[in-house]
């Protein structure tokens, strides 16, 4: 069936910040006494949502410092880090492709909106999507619950999530919606291959089903 919208995810799948988010991460490790992730595999196969249960299986101890303290350290790290902001390999490829197929694009993030807004209109890419469903908060808890109220209101009939994570996969099944994830963000290819089709980015990932 012809998808009726495509959902994104953005961190990873749209947003190129693997790196930004691997060395922000460390510094963080370092200032609190852990040891640092030690390459983009390692990150790979520890990163998962909610980020909260990530920073447990890092190291970090709540205890000694509360989660809410570590998120804002994160974010001005992640800020400093990630700059030039940069789109993943062949993302606005895709996104054109979409656009010129007639299907509504929208951003589903575990993000702050208005942050992931910012990004887009630093990237040139704010005019591809309808909104972006996300966050009010940086805490990145996860999506399931936005992407469930947007399936109430918007009742589409044949949704797409296209991601990086195990949790995009999650998420698309909550919601009922066809799932296609890519191996150029978050996780490794070999974890995502085990629960929907994988593909090398996002423009193979759109042209497989328009």
């Amino acid at each position: 069936m012809r998808p009726s919208h495509i959902l994104w995810d953005f961190n990873g799948t749209i947003l190129d910040d693997v790196m930004p988010c691997i060395n922000s991460i460390n510094e963080l490790l370092v200032k609190y006494g852990k040891k640092p992730l030690s390459d983009v595999a390692e990150y790979q196969k520890v990163f998962g949502f909610p980020i909260k249960d990530y920073y447990k299986r890092i190291g970090f101890d709540f205890d000694e410092v509360s989660f809410e303290v570590l998120a804002v350290e994160w974010v001005e790290l992640y800020n400093k880090y990630n700059e030039p902001i940069k789109a993943c390999p062949r993302a606005k490829e895709a996104l054109q492709y979409v656009k010129d197929k007639g299907v509504p694009q929208l951003i589903l993030t575990a993000s702050k909106t208005e942050m992931v807004y910012d990004q887009l209109g630093m990237l040139g890419l704010r005019d591809y999507f309808d909104t972006v469903i996300g966050l009010d908060n940086i805490h990145a808890a996860g999506k399931t619950d936005i992407a469930l109220n947007w399936v109430k209101r918007a009742r589409p009939a044949a949704p797409v999530l296209i991601g990086d994570t195990e949790h995009d996969a999650q998420t698309a099944d909550a919601i009922g919606a066809g799932c296609l994830l890519v191996s150029c963000g978050h996780m490794p290819a070999e974890k995502l291959i085990k629960l929907k089709p994988v593909f090398d980015d996002p423009y193979q990932a759109v042209k497989s089903i328009l």
